[in-house]
C-alpha cells in the first residue's frame, strides 16, 4: 500500500496569495511510504530553493513519485498535516474578506484541485485525508523509535488550535493524554522573547546557541513572571506580558546590531525557563505512567540543548527525537498514520538514517555538468576521493562534500555537508565569515566515528548512537582544547555519530582523516550560504561553491577547485529569474526631500522591501525570455566593456543572494570546454 503525507502551503511557487502564517503553512514536504516503510522524502525548500517553503509541495510530490516509479493515481491514500476543520478555518480567515481571489474555501477541494493542476490526475475525495497536526508529530516519532511503549511529547508553536500534546505510544496506538492550547505555546513563548533580541520566526536555534554566553540567574526572577507551574505537571505561560516587561527591563536589540551582555543573559534565562517547564511536565508524567522511554517531536524538539539535559538527567532510560521534528516531519507522520489505517503499520525498528532525498545523477551526467563549467572549475576524477579530501582538510582546507541521496530534515548528516578540521578554533570564525556569513558566536557540530565517540564525548547511559545531531553532549574536558572548532563556550557539542553501516562513504572519509591526524572527528555544517536552504543537486552545490570562499568541492568521484574566470567565461553563462522573483520600477524617496524612479528586484518568498539594482541591470533582466545568454544581453544593454564588468559584478551579487540563476548555456558549453582545453594545453606548453 502506497501512502503519501504532505505538509506546507496552498499556493504555487510563483504565486503570493497565501502569506506564511505565524505557526502554520511552512516547511512544506512530501513523504511516500510503502507498507509502513519510507521510500522517498524531501522538503520542498530543497527543490524550490525557498527557505522554510510555505508553497504547495509540488516538487516534493513529483520527486517521491519518480523515486518510486509510480503515478499519482497509483497512491492508495494522500494525507495533509492538519485537520480539515482547522484548514477550512484558516482559509476562511485569510480569504473570506479578500475580493478577487478565486480560491475555494474548502480545504479538501483546494488540495484536490492543486493536485489535478500539477499532475493532470483527478484524485477521488475518498483517498484524501486530513490528520491531526500534533498526532502526526507524535506518530512520526513513536513509529520510528523502535520502542514497544513510551511517553510521547509533541510541542511547537501551534497547529490545529493547539501547541502540543502528550501521549502514550504503544504497539496498538498513540493515545493522547493531554493537549496544550495555543495560549500555552512553548514555541510562541520562545518566539515572543527572541523578538526583543532582534530575531524572529525560524531563528530560535540561534538564541539557543547564544544562551551559553549568558548567566540565567540575571533575569531568572523576571522570567518567572512569564509562566506558572501547577501540580500534576501543569503549566501556564503569559505571552501577553513578555513584551511589555522586557521593554521595561532591557534595551531591545534591532536586527543587525551588536549583542550586549544583557542580550546574552536574556537568552540564557529564556533557555532555562523552557527547560524548567518541560522538565516539570515530563517529570510528573514519567512518575504517573511509569514509562521509562520518551519520544519527542514538534519544532521545540529541535532544541538540542534541552534534549541533552533530558538525556543527562536520567529521567528516562532512552530518548528518541524524530530528526525532522519540525512541521516537515508531519508529512512523515501523516503518511505513517494512513499506512497504519489501511493495515500496514511501520515495523517496530529504530530509525538509523534519513537519506531519503534525491540521489546524485549518474557519473556520466555529473561529468557533463561539471565540464559545462570548465571556465570556472578545475575538475579531476579520482578513485580515492575520501583520501584526497582528507588530505585537503588535514592541510587546512574547508570543503563542500556531496554524495548519494540527500538527508530529510534540517541537518546535513554527511551527504550535503561543509566539512573541515575540527581542531583549530579559528576554523569556526573562518567558516562563519567566509561561507555562512552569520553571527560569529554560533557553534558547529562534530561528526565522529561511532566506535570512537566515547573517547571524545561524555555519553550518558552507555549510549553510543547519536546519528541525527539531536542532542548537545559534553566534550571530554581533556579534548576541549584539542577540538577547538566544534567545542562550544560551555564545553558542549551537538553530536553526530557516524556508522559504517548507515553511511559507509562518510565513515570512510572520517576514517581517512583519522589515519592522517589521529582524530576521528570532522567539523560538519550544512552545505549552504545564509541566503538558501541546504543544497540538493550538483547545480546547487556548484552555485554555492562559486559564491562562497570554500577551498574545494567533492561531488561523487570528482575533486573540484575554482579557476579564475574571465569576463568571457561569465558572459558564456545564461541568466534567468527564479519563479519567486520579480522586477519593479517604483517611485521612492532617495533622500528626505527627493523622490526618484528606482529599479528593484523582489521576492514573494520573504517579507521586506525589494533590493535596489542599477537601471542597466534592470533593463538587462527585463530582456530575458525564460533565460538568456549573458554575453548577448550585455551587448544589448551597452557596448562599454567597463560597464560589462560592472554589470557582471552586480549580477554575481544577486546570484550570491539567489535572486537570479546563473548556469552554463547548453549552446555554448561545448565551445567553453574546447577553449578551456586550449588554455590548459597552452599553459602546459609554457611550463614545459
Amino acid at each position: 500500500m502506497l501512502c503519501l503525507g504532505l505538509s506546507g502551503g496552498l499556493d504555487k511557487v510563483y504565486e503570493n496569495t497565501v502569506g506564511p502564517q505565524n505557526t502554520f503553512m511552512h516547511d512544506g514536504a512530501a513523504v511516500l511510504v510503502q507498507d509502513g516503510r519510507v521510500l522517498a522524502a524531501v522538503e520542498e525548500e530543497r527543490l524550490n530553493r525557498i527557505k522554510h517553503s510555505n508553497k504547495f509541495p509540488a516538487g516534493a510530490i513529483r520527486y517521491c513519485l519518480e523515486a518510486a516509479g509510480v503515478q499519482l493515481g497509483d497512491l492508495d491514500r494522500i494525507a495533509f498535516y492538519a485537520t480539515e476543520t482547522y484548514c477550512n478555518a484558516m482559509l476562511e480567515s485569510m480569504f473570506a474578506s479578500q475580493a478577487g481571489i478565486n480560491i475555494p474555501l474548502d480545504a479538501k477541494l483546494l488540495l484536490r484541485t492543486l493536485l489535478a493542476q500539477e499532475f493532470g490526475t483527478e484524485v477521488d475525495a475518498s483517498r484524501v485525508s486530513f490528520v491531526g497536526h500534533h498526532q502526526a508529530h507524535a506518530v512520526s516519532a513513536f513509529a520510528m523509535s523502535g520502542f514497544e511503549e513510551s511517553l510521547v511529547l509533541s510541542i511547537d508553536g501551534g497547529g490545529d488550535f493547539l501547541s502540543g500534546i502528550l501521549a502514550v505510544g504503544s504497539e496498538a496506538e498513540v493515545r493522547q493524554l493531554e493537549a496544550f492550547p495555543e495560549k500555552n505555546s512553548l514555541g510562541l513563548f520562545y518566539l515572543e522573547t527572541i523578538r526583543y533580541l532582534g530575531y524572529g520566526l525560524f531563528d530560535e536555534y540561534k538564541v539557543m546557541g547564544l544562551a551559553p554566553y549568558g548567566d540565567p540567574a540575571v533575569y531568572r526572577k523576571l522570567f518567572e513572571q512569564f509562566y506558572e507551574l501547577y501540580p500534576n505537571g501543569g503549566y501556564r505561560v503569559f505571552l501577553d506580558g513578555i513584551g511589555p516587561t522586557l521593554l521595561r527591563n532591557i534595551q531591545a536589540r534591532k536586527k543587525g546590531m551588536p549583542f550586549t551582555q544583557q542580550h546574552r543573559d536574556v537568552s540564557a534565562s529564556l533557555q532555562e525557563a523552557l527547560e524548567r517547564i518541560v522538565f516539570h511536565l515530563l517529570r510528573h508524567h514519567r512518575e504517573a505512567t511509569g514509562l521509562k522511554r520518551l519520544c519527542l517531536a514538534g519544532g521545540v524538539a529541535h532544541n538540542c540543548t534541552m534534549n541533552g539535559k533530558l538525556l543527562y538527567s536520567g529521567l528516562f532510560e532512552d530518548i528518541f527525537v524524530q530528526p525532522a521534528a519540525h512541521d516537515a516531519g508531519c508529512a512523515l507522520g501523516a503518511a505513517l498514520m494512513m499506512s497504519d489505517e489501511v493495515g500496514r503499520p511501520a515495523p517496530r525498528e529504530r530509525l538509523k538514517e534519513v537519506y531519503w532525498g534525491p540521489d546524485l545523477a549518474s557519473e556520466h551526467e555529473l561529468e557533463q555538468e561539471l565540464k559545462a563549467w570548465a571556465g570556472h572549475l578545475e575538475v579531476e576524477r579520482c578513485d580515492d576521493v575520501a583520501g584526497r579530501a582528507a588530505d585537503w582538510m588535514a592541510g587546512g582546507a574547508v570543503i563542500g562534500w556531496v554524495q548519494g541521496r540527500s538527508e530529510f530534515g534540517p541537518r546535513a548528516l554527511g551527504n550535503r555537508s561543509i566539512l573541515a578540521d575540527p581542531r583549530p578554533a579559528a576554523n569556526k570564525d573562518r567558516i562563519n565569515a567566509m561561507v555562512k556569513k552569520r553571527e560569529g558566536y554560533r557553534p558547529f557540530a562534530p561528526s565522529v566515528l561511532e566506535e570512537d565517540a566515547p573517547d571524545y564525548f561524555e555519553l550518558p547511559n552507555g549510549a553510543r548512537e547519536f546519528p541525527f545531531m539531536n542532542f548537545v553532549v559534553r566534550v571530554h574536558q581533556s579534548k576541549r582544547d584539542l577540538l577547538g572548532a566544534i567545542t562550544h563556550v560551555d564545553g558542549t557539542a551537538r553530536l553526530q555519530t557516524v556508522s559504517c553501516n548507515s553511511n559507509s562513504t562518510y565513515w570512510a572519509l572520517i576514517n581517512e582523516f583519522k589515519k592522517r591526524t589521529g582524530i576521528p572527528v570532522l567539523l560538519n555544517t550544512s552545505f549552504n550560504n545564509n541566503a538558501e536552504p541546504i543544497v540538493d543537486t550538483i547545480a546547487d552545490a556548484v552555485a554555492t561553491f562559486l559564491t562562497t570562499e570554500l577551498d574545494g568541492l567533492v561531488v561523487g568521484p570528482f575533486l573540484i577547485k575554482k579557476r579564475t574566470a574571465t569576463l568571457e567565461d561569465w558572459s558564456a553563462l545564461t541568466v534567468s529569474l527564479p519563479p519567486y522573483a520579480s522586477l519593479h520600477r517604483v517611485r521612492a524617496f532617495t533622500a528626505p526631500d527627493r523622490q526618484e524612479t528606482v529599479s528593484e528586484i523582489r521576492t514573494n518568498a520573504s517579507a521586506g522591501d525589494g533590493l535596489r539594482i542599477s537601471d542597466d541591470l534592470f533593463d538587462l533582466l527585463m530582456r530575458i525570455e525564460g533565460e538568456g545568454v549573458l554575453g548577448h544581453l550585455l551587448d544589448a544593454v551597452t557596448s562599454d566593456m567597463a560597464r560589462h564588468e560592472a554589470l557582471v559584478t552586480e549580477l554575481r551579487g544577486l546570484w550570491e543572494q539567489r535572486l537570479i540563476h546563473l548556469r552554463p548555456s547548453t549552446q555554448v558549453a561545448s565551445t567553453t570546454v574546447t577553449k578551456q582545453r586550449t588554455r590548459d594545453n597552452r599553459n602546459a606548453m609554457n611550463m614545459a
